[in-house]
């Protein structure tokens, strides 16, 4: 029996201080697929950070031009993960911020939770974290520090660091 997965969710953003909002949300579910949406900038989100532009490479226009409203995003999360009740992220204190400011603008209530990606964690997991992490990202060329790829390193991680830890037998 295949292990399951934990939905993973990454929200990438237009900079990491106040004033900053979502710009791309991704999720890698369950079967390891994953999707990313960008979201078009509210008139009043104004605040843009060149450093956070150079990690992402997402540019303001692009969102503008290419990004879905954000009521249409918070629509989409919602209905996938309604059912599941939860998705899991690594950055909880900011992924959740700006979740909240995503639905807070969209007039809507999130149908999901969103927790801390190390509570699934265990102590051994957490130790080789990191390394395996700059393994995946190495071995697979993922592009860092875009939503719906992040998403899928992360869970990933997850799953190569649970193997990394079992004991059999035990």
């Amino acid at each position: 029996m295949s292990e399951t997965l934990p939905t993973v969710l990454d929200i990438e953003a237009s900079g990491f201080g106040r004033g900053s909002y979502p710009i791309e949300v991704g999720i890698a579910r369950a079967d390891g697929s994953c999707c990313a949406f960008l979201i078009q900038p509210l008139d009043e989100w104004t605040h843009w950070d060149p450093k956070a532009e150079l990690l992402h490479g997402i540019t303001r226009e692009r969102l503008i031009h290419e990004g879905y409203p954000v009521r249409q995003v918070a629509h989409w999360l919602n209905d996938e993960l309604r059912e599941l009740g939860k998705a899991y992220s690594d950055s909880w204190g900011y992924d959740n911020t700006w979740l909240s400011l995503l639905f807070h603008h969209a007039g809507m209530l999130p149908r999901f939770r969103l927790e801390a990606l190390r509570i699934l964690l265990s102590e051994e997991q957490q130790a080789v974290w990191s390394d395996t992490k700059e393994a995946l990202i190495a071995e697979q060329g993922i592009h860092r520090h875009r939503a719906g790829e992040d998403a899928r390193l992360l869970q990933l991680t997850y799953q190569h660091t649970r193997k990394l830890t079992e004991h059999p037998g035990r």
